[in-house]
């Protein structure tokens, strides 16, 4: 099962009790050759170990070819009490070509060339086992249960004559666990504590007579039945899974032998000649032993490993249901604008959604929306778009490919900032995820700390600047005054962080506790400024500044000291002068049209903005708990997103799309593929080792008085990629109406006049949304469930996946944690979804209480 989270992941090492630990203890010299898995599983317990790469089941030979190397000279030597040779050329043969194919008959007719050899160089005391950890299917693969995968030979030879009595005629059927007690009791060391194994009854039967042989097995089943009653009540005492009655059960077996055991012994000691009742009391006290130890391995088979296929597969049909609910859902919110009032109308249809998706799929629906959207700008539909001809769409398509080539090498530059597993044993861990600390050379650190600085001034300069650009930041709100001088202040409190934290182990005396102090006061400075900011983006998100045009008509030309004298001084004061005769003449021209007009900058792009806004602050708060090199790995996300979004947008308007308030699949699942990849790209992989539980102590000293709060950093720091992509994902809806050119949006109409196109073109934008607010909501509501189809996609991939290699040597390290970390993805991103969704709706409700309070001016 699962390794518990509070032990050491650092490792794969085996902490329980077992065989070769036992041998080592009880000083045996323990001799291994072959696979390398087991210098993980067994760190420092060989006496002598030759281990060779293993991972590539391409190669057939190095493993093999590198025991044989060392096998027989180790056997001649003497040197070993027990050793172990983990051939891999027949498992690779096998994933490679297959069980039937000419070259699995040389790697045989080369394992039996091995054991002929091998027989000739065994000792008399020396005992051979020869098993299998698996078998293969037909196509030589395993993991699963069938009857070729789950079973293999076992082969046991022996100089000395082991058996009583001949071979059964029908191979006996041998768990794998009865190998352990097996061997341990023929060396003579203790069986490992958490064995439920059964003794291997046929290796102890000695050369004497039947009586001599069965008092011998009896010995040791009554040493095995001892073991196996100690280990079950101690588990009893600390987990409640196995069943009460079957204990007890067991327990009155195990008695009931023990004290027929006793007085048996009693009566047979000192006997020289055993009566024919008490061998057959033997026989029975043997059989009520045996029967005790299976039924004990049944109990704890059955309560260990139980694999519900019924459920597993109700649950995988769930899982596919509720895709194809959002699928179905999605296409309908596409073809039917009632659709969104039919979901208002019917709740029970959300709840039942929400409890088939585990209660993650939420989507948010604001009642009375039409009315909240009363002042919204009209114009007229425009016509539908044709696709012209390449040379108009030139500049355009070398446009698009650019922005291909730059996702193209952001998708490479993220490959440097990937964790290694274990599996890869040629991969070499990034230098960008260990801390600065860790760094020898002063000169290295300094660099990569202003280069990380550098990043991070860079992404603010380019925050501030795309909202100035569409004219977000010239209000005095208070959420705009955060823009401003907020955010450079958590940035300053970030790279001071950064630079106490690399230096904190270089610190003496006095200056190490001011830099202790530090080391948690600036995480929680960034944790109040960033919680201030996502407060305000809630309370008011509008970045709209708004201005009476007619106050602007009134407007004197720009002062001037001097009389002007100089080419230069004309060529400053005639264009103002042309400028103040323009706004005359708009002036007169909207007083005689009885018409009130308002400058409103910023409206075009009020609801990116407040994403854009909410994003950046999340990307504070989440490389703030990375390590300080990874800061070039959240610049590349947000460059990437920054990229796909333009692409989506430049698709968009080469496709002529007539239908602007769908968002395509191909965007949504760009979408979330960069959120999977920068999941690795920020330094994680789907299994516990990876976990940077370091996240859990940034702002705080090395202990909690909760587990949520650490839970919920280091959940953050896992999941950073899915928050930010989620959260984001209604920019998919709206970028392209940010980044439309006006002449896009309508044809000239030929009796309007040029300066109330003008206006309609300058103050469009996003506002178009506001044209149709239930296309608006449905847009949104569609866009949530493309979003969770494909999120449940990839969770029904990977349910699917630990389902049907349950039975995998590699399940609990490979498929298990991949299931368990798209299930918590799932549920991250479903609720950052949620919140996006919300965020959009709110700046929704704002500028229709902005447009209510312009009406009454």
């Amino acid at each position: 099962t699962f390794i518990d989270v509070g032990s050491n992941f650092a490792t794969y090492a085996i902490q329980e009790d077992n065989l070769l630990a036992q041998l080592v203890q009880n000083g045996r010299r323990v001799v291994f050759m072959g696979d390398d898995t087991w210098e993980g599983l067994f760190p420092k317990k060989f006496f002598r170990s030759y281990f060779f790469p293993s991972f590539n089941v391409k190669d057939l030979h190095t493993v093999d070819d590198g025991i044989l190397q060392h096998l027989y000279p180790t056997v001649d030597s003497g040197e070993w009490d027990v050793l172990i040779a983990h051939f891999l050329g027949v498992d690779h043969c096998g994933h490679k070509h297959g069980p039937d194919h000419p070259e699995m008959a040389k790697k045989l007719t080369q394992m039996n060339e091995m054991l002929r050899s091998l027989v000739d160089h065994l000792g008399n005391d020396t005992l051979l086992l020869v098993a299998g950890d698996h078998g293969m299917t037909e196509t030589g693969d395993h993991g699963g249960d069938s009857e070729k995968e789950v079973n293999a030979a076992l082969f046991v030879y022996s100089r000395t004559p082991l058996f009583g009595s001949g071979p059964p005629e029908e191979p006996e059927t041998i768990p794998q666990v009865n190998l352990v007690p097996t061997v341990a009791l023929l060396l003579g060391v203790p069986i490992p504590y958490s064995n439920i194994g059964e003794v291997m009854a046929e290796l102890f039967s000695g050369d004497g007579d039947a009586v001599s042989a069965a008092l011998q097995q009896l010995s040791v089943y009554h040493i095995n039945a001892k073991q196996v009653d100690r280990f079950l009540h101690s588990y009893s005492l600390v987990a409640q899974d196995l069943p009460a009655e079957q204990l007890q059960r067991l327990q009155e077996l195990f008695s009931g032998a023990v004290e027929e055991h006793t007085q048996l012994l009693a009566q047979v000691q000192g006997a020289t000649l055993v009566p024919l009742e008490l061998e057959s009391r033997l026989g029975s006290l043997i059989s009520h032993f045996q029967r005790y130890l299976r039924e004990a391995r049944a109990v704890c088979t059955q309560s260990w490993a139980r694999f519900h296929s019924l459920r597993m597969v109700g649950g995988c049909v769930l899982i596919a249901a509720s895709c194809l609910l959002c699928y179905v859902a999605s296409e309908l919110a596409a073809s039917s604008d009632s659709f969104y009032r039919s979901c208002l109308l019917y709740p029970l249809l959300w709840g039942l959604m929400g409890a088939i998706l585990l209660g993650l799929a939420h989507v948010f629906t604001q009642e009375g929306l039409d009315l909240l959207l009363g002042g919204r700008l009209t114009v007229p539909e425009s016509p539908k778009q044709q696709l012209l001809g390449f040379s108009s769409y030139r500049r355009e398509i070398w446009y698009l490919l650019c922005l291909v080539a730059m996702l193209l090498l952001c998708v490479r530059l993220s490959g440097f900032f990937h964790q290694c597993r274990e599996e890869i044993p040629q991969c070499r861990p990034s230098l960008f995820l260990s801390p600065l600390a860790s760094l020898r050379s002063t000169r290295a650190k300094n660099l990569f700390y202003l280069l990380c600085v550098a990043l991070l001034v860079g992404l603010v300069y380019a925050v501030r600047s795309w909202l100035r650009h569409y004219g977000n930041l010239n209000s005095s709100d208070p959420l705009v005054l955060f823009v401003r001088w907020g955010f450079p202040l958590v940035a300053l409190c970030i790279t001071c962080y950064w630079a106490v934290a690399s230096s904190a182990d270089d610190s003496l005396g006095k200056l190490q506790e001011l830099v202790q102090v530090a080391v948690v006061a600036f995480p929680w400075a960034v944790y109040g400024l960033t919680s201030m900011g996502l407060l305000l983006l809630l309370c008011n998100p509008m970045t709209v500044f708004a201005k009476d045009t007619r106050e602007s008509a009134g407007s004197i030309v720009t002062p001037y000291l001097g009389v002007p004298g100089s080419e230069v001084d004309f060529l400053h004061v005639i264009p103002q002068i042309y400028k103040r005769m323009q706004e005359s003449q708009k002036s007169r021209l909207e007083r005689g049209s009885s018409r009130a007009t308002v400058a409103a900058y910023g409206l075009g792009s009020v609801y990116s903005a407040a994403l854009v806004i909410a994003l950046t602050l999340l990307g504070f708060l989440l490389m703030l708990l990375h390590s300080e090199r990874l800061s070039f790995a959240f610049l590349l996300l947000f460059l990437e997103a920054f990229v796909l979004l333009h692409i989506h947008s430049c698709a968009r308007g080469l496709a002529g799309d007539a239908e602007p308030f769908s968002v395509p699949w191909y965007a949504v699942i760009s979408w979330l593929l960069a959120a999977s990849q920068f999941f690795y790209s920020t330094g994680h992989q789907p299994i516990f080792p990876a976990i940077h539980w370091n996240a859990a102590f940034v702002g705080f000293h090395l202990d909690h008085s909760t587990n949520l709060l650490p839970a919920v950093l280091v959940g953050a720091n896992t999941f950073a990629s899915h928050i930010l992509f989620a959260v984001g994902c209604p920019l998919l809806l709206l970028w392209p109406f940010v980044c439309e050119m006006p002449n896009s949006q309508r044809k000239k109409p030929k009796k309007e006049s040029r300066e109330e196109l003008q206006e309609v073109q300058e103050h469009m934008m996003e506002m178009r949304l506001r044209e149709s607010p239930e296309k608006f909501s449905t847009a949104l509501l569609q866009l949530g469930l493309k979003y969770l189809f494909v999120l449940g996609t990839q969770l029904l991939a990977c349910v699917c996946a630990a389902m049907i290699l349950r039975r995998h040597l590699m399940v609990w390290k490979v498929f298990a944690p991949k299931f368990l970390f798209e299930s918590l993805g799932f549920v991250v991103s479903s609720i950052c979804l949620l919140l996006g969704i919300s965020l959009v709706m709110r700046v929704d409700c704002a500028v229709s209480a902005w447009f209510s309070q312009l009406r009454l001016r």
